[in-house]
């Protein structure tokens, strides 16, 4: 039981009074009066402030609808003789603990962000360990599919379950989307612990026991390569559009859409027929810049297109507004076709044929052709002489076979 009374308190004259436990109530000549807690911290004594002395005979609130947000007990500044006591008695047991008293008072003080501004100072933070592509497409994921669910919310706040809310309008329909969502959720609240914005880590296993389970696979449905030239003799034969356009130079390059859509006029080059794609539009934060040799057929289509002039990022198959087409533009193009097919496994259908039609080109110059990274080392190191006239052949093959040259391969 302490020693001071509310009344006491009131009416002590300047000095030093102790309560007990290391708790003091302090009274200046003038009259300002304040709490300090005494305390033995890493093997010495410290005084620890705790704030100013309430006069007033208020009782302490719970959160009701007139007082939504009251002040948690370590962030108060002014204090009754009941608060002193609670406050000094969490901060002796922090210095117990081993713990930096004044450090945990401070802590408590400093103010705690919404995950978005959090989101803002971690991006800003890491951007530059990132190439511009990956920085930016993790702020931009973070806007679209964290923020409209957990982005007004304090950082230290959020729970599994806000996550889980978050991530469930995505976790079946887009779980490529949705997992990165999820690991880049993590990286800004792993920062924040990092900054003491919040106690814990980010959550781990609980997140996904509120989510069903993702599609099995994930592997994108390819049309079989010997119905490929049929396909294409329906587009060619179609009444031209963006979007067919899109998706022939998608097959005859054996190009993700994605690449397709950031194609511009200004990583064409007419004389060596080569496509340069920068990495800022390849897949993967890190990709390195990648060279498509460019067969006949995928020239025409660029022939069709070309304007008689265009600026070095001007699309090659831009909207009418000249930004970039859809992601959905290309397999709109199959679904008015009747056919369930994705545009990205087109790839899939060039990898079968050449691994079957054309057994003297090696596989590792077929993975080359589609931007995948050789594993052996020293094939690797011959990719930029040899593998780029082997690959040439292998585009301009498979470019006749699906033109309808049955026996290219």
């Amino acid at each position: 039981m302490g020693k001071l009374t509310a009344l006491g308190v009131k009416t002590a004259k300047p000095g030093r009074h102790a309560d007990g436990d290391g708790l003091y109530l302090l009274v200046k000549p003038s009259g300002a009066r304040s709490w300090v807690l005494r305390v033995q911290s890493d093997g010495k004594r410290r005084d620890v402030g705790l704030g100013g002395v309430e006069m007033s005979s208020r009782v302490t609130l719970k959160p009701t609808d007139e007082d939504p947000l009251p002040v948690p007990l370590l962030h108060r500044r002014i204090l009754t003789l009941a608060e002193a006591r609670e406050k000094s008695g969490l901060l002796r047991g922090a210095a117990k603990a081993g713990m930096d008293p004044i450090a945990e008072r401070d802590r408590e003080r400093t103010s705690v962000p919404t995950f978005a501004k959090a989101a803002a100072a971690a991006h800003q933070a890491l951007k530059d360990g990132w190439a511009d592509k990956g920085a930016n497409t993790f702020i931009r994921s973070l806007e679209t599919h964290a923020y409209p669910a957990m982005g007004t919310i304090r950082v230290d706040k959020i729970t599994s379950a806000d996550i889980t809310t978050a991530l469930t309008p995505i976790w079946t329909s887009k779980p490529d989307m949705a997992r990165k969502v999820r690991q880049r959720i993590g990286t800004v609240l792993n920062f924040a612990h990092g900054k003491g914005w919040r106690p814990t880590e980010a959550p781990g296993r609980s997140v996904t026991v509120g989510l069903p389970r993702q599609p099995k696979g994930g592997n994108y449905e390819a049309m079989p390569y010997a119905d490929v030239p049929s396909f294409v003799a329906d587009l060619v034969a179609a009444p031209p559009t963006t979007g067919r356009a899109a998706l022939l130079f998608l097959i005859f390059t054996a190009a993700r859409p994605g690449e397709v859509r950031r194609a511009a006029w200004g990583q064409i080059d007419d004389a060596k027929a080569d496509w340069n794609r920068p990495s800022s539009i390849m897949k993967g934060i890190d990709a390195p810049p990648h060279t498509v040799t460019l067969n006949s057929a995928a020239l025409a289509v660029l022939s069709d297109r070309r304007p008689s002039s265009a600026k070095a990022d001007t699309l090659i198959f831009g909207n009418t507004a000249g930004g970039m087409i859809s992601d959905m533009t290309m397999n709109k193009v199959l679904r008015t076709a009747g056919l369930s097919y994705d545009a990205h496994a087109f790839r899939s259908s060039f990898r079968d044929w050449a691994a079957e039609k054309m057994p003297e080109i090696p596989d590792p110059v077929a993975e080359a052709a589609i931007a995948h990274v050789v594993p052996d080392k020293v094939v690797r190191a011959y990719k930029r002489t040899v593998f780029l006239e082997m690959r040439r052949k292998l585009l301009e093959a498979w470019g006749k076979f699906v033109m309808g040259g049955a026996d290219a391969g």
